[in-house]
């Protein structure tokens, strides 16, 4: 640890031993709203011979206007050689906490020396509890409503986007093998209007299968690689209808 981490943590605290304490979320929501208060108390009992057991019984204010269990069973868990530690850092919200130094802005709380789980001892509000999460639990997450006039925002249309596309797809499965000459004539007819084209347009002209049309297309045109009619086909020089450039 560099010298400048040093001075900026504080471990005034570092000898204190904390315990590292998992409880339900109903009681976690109650104690955020108990700011100042107490909580509730620890109750230990010690038998010779064997382990402790550990209650933790919430106080009057935790237990206002709620249902919840009254006692709770702590179990200790095993920490497993491992070193866990609390660490605290102020959050800048108003003008005190910009008078705090930086170098105590990160405080060493303690050693966790304990880590427990709160379990709910079976109460009467303990089973209410669990039957008011099941019955939410059951309830369906969209409900219908009833409207008690027409709504017209929605209006009714007879070319809906998916019926476009599978009618699109329909033609691409109804194109079939035409006769070769059929096919040639169509092309020679189109390279007289124009002396280059994609294979998409010719596709469209032809009527025919993708595989089927660059057959025909290689013993008649050549494919151009280069500019200025890059991805193109046109027509072999024995075929063509243009004068040659000069």
């Amino acid at each position: 640890m560099s010298q400048q981490s040093k001075t900026d943590l504080d471990i005034t605290n570092s000898s204190r031993g904390v315990w590292l304490v998992k409880v339900p979320k109903y009681l976690g929501n109650k104690w955020a709203d108990c700011a100042g208060h107490d909580v509730g108390k620890l109750e230990i009992t010690k038998v010779p011979g064997k382990p402790s057991t550990v209650t933790l019984k919430s106080s009057e204010h935790t237990l206002k206007d709620c249902k919840i269990p009254r006692e709770h069973t702590v179990i200790s868990h095993s920490l497993k050689g491992m070193r866990l530690g609390i660490f605290s850092q102020p959050v800048r919200g108003n003008s005190s906490d910009a008078a705090v130094p930086e170098t105590q802005k990160l405080c060493f709380e303690g050693q966790v020396v304990e880590k427990v789980r709160c379990q709910p001892v079976v109460d009467d509000y303990y089973i209410n509890l669990k039957k008011e999460a099941k019955k939410k639990a059951a309830q369906p997450l969209n409900k219908a409503k009833l409207i008690d006039s027409p709504v017209n925002v929605y209006k009714p249309t007879s070319h809906h986007e998916h019926d476009v596309h599978l009618k699109q797809r329909k033609a691409v499965r109804r194109m079939v093998r035409d006769d070769k000459d059929k096919v040639m004539e169509l092309l020679f007819a189109a390279f007289e209007k124009h002396q280059y084209y994609y294979i998409k347009d010719l596709r469209k002209i032809t009527q025919q299968p993708i595989t089927y049309l660059k057959e025909i297309l290689r013993d008649l045109c050549n494919y151009n690689v280069k500019n200025p009619h890059k991805n193109m086909w046109g027509l072999k020089p024995e075929y063509h209808y243009y004068k040659p450039d000069e």
